[in-house]
């Protein structure tokens, strides 16, 4: 099933954890939907403009594959809101603030860049149509835990 033009229902739930553990992640209508709004409001944007592939590196998660990778609670990844992606060549402060830039989001988090490796880290963003407060953070390990910095910080 095509979410939008590059973009298929397979690719965005794809999961190596899943697989593993033998957990269902298939998402439900609604989640599907919200996949969808994902794919032409942020995905494909990204994708029309760089000319490249977007690899996803975590899209929905069900709950039970949200738990087996130590996800929020509350995360969006369960409500098909949310996805971590990078593109092969193009560092990862830069497709964050191209997303920053460009498209209308909920939340954008630059997580774990590391100063001097352009390709470390990945890009976490998140879509709901009714909560599009454009948040913007930085994911970082302090002391083996991960802290928040507000804004895109590289």
């Amino acid at each position: 099933m095509n979410l939008s033009a590059n973009f298929t229902l397979k690719e965005l739930t794809r999961s190596d954890t899943a697989d593993r553990l033998d957990i269902d992640n298939t998402p439900n209508e609604e989640q599907i939907e919200s996949l969808r709004l994902l794919c032409e409001n942020i995905l494909q944007p990204v994708r029309d403009h760089f000319g490249k592939p977007v690899k996803i590196n975590s899209g929905f998660r069900c709950s039970a594959l949200n738990q087996a990778t130590g996800g929020s609670a509350t995360s969006d990844h369960c409500k098909g809101q949310a996805c971590d992606f990078e593109i092969d060549g193009v560092p990862n402060p830069e497709l964050a603030e191209w997303v920053s830039q460009n498209c209308k989001y909920t939340q954008l988090i630059l997580e774990f860049y590391t100063q001097g490796q352009p390709n470390s880290g990945w890009v976490h963003a998140s879509f709901n149509p009714e909560n599009l407060k454009c948040q913007e953070l930085t994911a970082v390990k302090v002391a083996g835990k991960t802290q928040y910095l507000n804004g895109l910080v590289a």
